[in-house]
């Protein structure tokens, strides 16, 4: 967790960039926080226990809510900090100093836990958001210690002192505005995960607040008729300005098509939710960005297969066997099907955010070599049935046997900067 250092005694968030929205003020809080004190860490660091509102226990959850009024998002409302975790056992949070004896510190989880931030609008929405991010408490004027001098009384002292507490209402503020993360946008991870991205590609988005439900993937009634959703759980992305379409949200990370015509250069992404809307996320565009499917799960003894099916079957082309899947390595001759994102334009053209109802040619040369032997590709456009997934058949050229065979895939003069392999036999 990144933190922000402030003229106060309590605190704890994730700092967020500037952004168009509001900033959300906490007014006092109707319960108390409070923190007890553990001693010091290795590194003189203070420790404390903390008790975060009331709680209470239903026999299998226990929960602990911090609520009051807040203004600055529509008409202000109540807001609710919520802790909620199996069981009525220790709360699963401590505090840990910054600096040693320092009165701002970081939280530390010691167990499983979930959270929600409810602001509830008077008259208006009941908007949650699921980061445990972009807020700080701060003591009020009412606070009090136990254990150490009223001259000493702050988070720091009470942190290395055995038993010593700090309690009273909060107040604070809260960014609503969702946050992209400092390089938190990559081409899709499983097709190589690239810093630039491509017109009609897949990309991984990663931040804060990104979204106020806590996941939601699209469904076919999210679908006007061949049409992928450019809003989902009530998210939406642009890039350069034109709406991305979405397959999946959460609110540390959403998964979007960018639109195809986005010029190559840098453009701005900007994600928009009921908090508000991101600061511009600066990104590289390329004509093409050109990535296999090959995910971390296919690396077998250090090396990265590429996913490879036999055509026509849901064989994969490996050398292990693999629980629930079948495997076989593949033979000279073989006709197998690769898989791919940011290949370019295709003919008859087909743009982003629909699912392709034909078959259709990569605009593109493309090459394709296993071990440096070039290979019969039968087949390079968009998969039929999907949304801006490509689809290359190719046949099995005539190379050595191993279970490290380089496969190797250029596109006009650009060689997709992947190191994969494939075992033949």
């Amino acid at each position: 967790m990144k933190l922000i250092t402030i003229p106060a005694f309590l605190l704890f968030l994730a700092a967020a960039s500037p952004h168009a929205s509001a900033i959300v003020t906490l007014g006092t809080s109707t319960q108390n926080f409070g923190l007890t004190g553990i001693g010091g860490n290795s590194a003189g660091q203070g420790q404390s226990k903390m008790s975060w509102g009331a709680c209470t226990y239903d026999g299998t959850t226990t929960t602990c809510t911090l609520s009051g009024p807040f203004t600055g998002l529509g008409a202000g409302g109540t807001y609710s900090f919520v802790v909620s975790y199996a069981g009525n056992g220790p709360f699963p949070l401590n505090a840990v100093s910054q600096t040693p004896g320092g009165d701002f510190f970081f939280a530390q989880a010691t167990g499983n836990y979930n959270f929600v931030i409810t602001l509830a609008e008077t008259g208006g929405p009941t908007i949650s958001f699921y980061s445990f991010a972009n807020f700080n408490f701060l003591f009020g004027s009412t606070f009090a210690c136990t254990g150490v001098p009223s001259t000493s009384c702050g988070v720091g002292q009470v942190g290395l002192t055995p038993n010593a507490t700090i309690t009273g209402p909060i107040t604070g503020s809260f960014d609503p505005a969702p946050a992209i993360s400092p390089s938190g946008v990559v081409s899709a991870g499983n097709y190589g995960g690239f810093s630039s991205i491509a017109p009609a590609t897949w990309i991984e988005m990663y931040g804060v607040n990104l979204a106020n439900t806590r996941s939601q993937e699209w469904a076919g009634t999210d679908f006007k008729g061949s049409q992928a959703p450019s809003a989902l759980g009530g998210t939406t992305v642009t890039v350069a300005g034109a709406p991305a379409y979405i397959r999946f949200v959460s609110p540390g990370q959403v998964n979007v098509q960018v639109p195809s015509g986005v010029a190559a250069g840098s453009q701005d992404i900007v994600v928009t939710t009921a908090g508000g809307i991101s600061a511009a996320y600066k990104i590289n565009v390329n004509p093409v960005e050109p990535g296999l499917l090959a995910p971390l799960a296919f690396i077998i003894n250090g090396t990265q297969n590429v996913v490879a099916l036999f055509s026509n079957t849901l064989t994969y082309v490996l050398p292990n066997k693999v629980s629930g899947a079948a495997t076989a390595r593949a033979k000279v001759g073989d006709n197998l099907t690769l898989y791919g994102i940011g290949f370019g334009p295709v003919t008859p053209d087909i743009p982003a955010g629909q699912i392709v109802q034909q078959t259709n040619k990569l605009q593109a040369n493309l090459q394709v070599t296993f071990a440096g032997v070039p290979a019969t590709v039968n087949y390079a456009g968009f998969a039929p049935g999907y949304v801006g997934l490509y689809q290359f058949n190719v046949v099995v050229p005539n190379v050595a046997a191993s279970d490290t065979v380089p496969v190797a895939f250029k596109l006009g003069d650009l060689n997709v900067p992947q190191n994969l392999v494939l075992a033949i036999q």
